[in-house]
């Protein structure tokens, strides 16, 4: 059994956690390919419990399920990506620079600074619905081995779901996310990250998600379910 506390700094809305971030750090406690589920919204500055019981990792507040991570082979097509400029291009149409529900969100938040949020800004790519943003990650996302950690491959991959599925802002939450890293990105490398709409179904939407090094290969992918409220 094993305790973790989520710090304020990586918020989704200014009360919970991030979902993808929080996925991530869920997706660290088990051993096998999977898809988590976020049950509640996760808590912030209060020591969670992670609970691995076979196949199944579940995170803790006292006697309620805050989310759990169960076995899943993500299988996903990726679409193209952009070079790192287009995708600078792409970013100056994010729609979250002029109205944000959630501005102070860890990964895609407009008021968060350089260093303090990973301000991923992902946009419209011309002529289809792909959106994509650059990424240069921070020294202080490393681990101890001098890459990025895994949670924040799952953080970045989250909002740019979000926003290749809508073109007005509305208050929609990560339900699910599978994600996948294939290897890690390290700080300072030019990035690409994109998104794209795989279907709507009343009020569940299902995105797909992708990170590129800069040599062009692929990094992590994600799929995930939004759910709107």
């Amino acid at each position: 059994m094993n305790t973790i506390v989520i710090a304020p700094e990586f918020c989704g809305p200014h009360d919970s956690g991030n979902g993808g971030y929080v996925c991530g750090l869920i997706a660290n406690y088990a051993d096998f390919d999977s898809a988590v589920i976020l049950r509640k919204p996760p808590p912030l500055s209060k020591p969670l419990t992670v609970i691995t019981v076979k196949d199944k990792v579940s995170l803790m507040d006292g006697d309620q399920l805050i989310g759990e991570a169960i076995p899943e082979i993500l299988d996903l097509d990726t679409p193209p990506a952009p070079d790192f400029n287009q995708a600078r291009e792409a970013s100056g149409r994010y729609i979250g620079y002029e109205n944000h529900v959630f501005p102070t969100c860890f990964v895609c938040g407009p008021d968060r600074h350089e260093g303090d949020g990973l301000r991923i800004f992902a946009g419209r790519v011309n002529g289809n619905e792909l959106v994509a943003a650059p990424w240069i990650p921070a020294d202080n996302l490393a681990g101890d081995d001098g890459l990025v950690r895994k949670e924040f491959h799952w953080a970045a991959l989250d909002c740019p779901g979000y926003f290749s599925i809508t073109d007005v802002i509305k208050k929609s939450v990560l339900g699910k996310m599978s994600a996948k890293v294939l290897q890690k990105v390290k700080p300072g490398e030019r990035c690409v990250i994109t998104g794209w709409p795989i279907k709507h179904d009343g009020r569940k939407h299902y995105s797909g998600t992708a990170i590129f090094r800069e040599d062009g290969s692929l990094a992590a992918i994600a799929h995930a379910i939004w759910i709107d409220i």
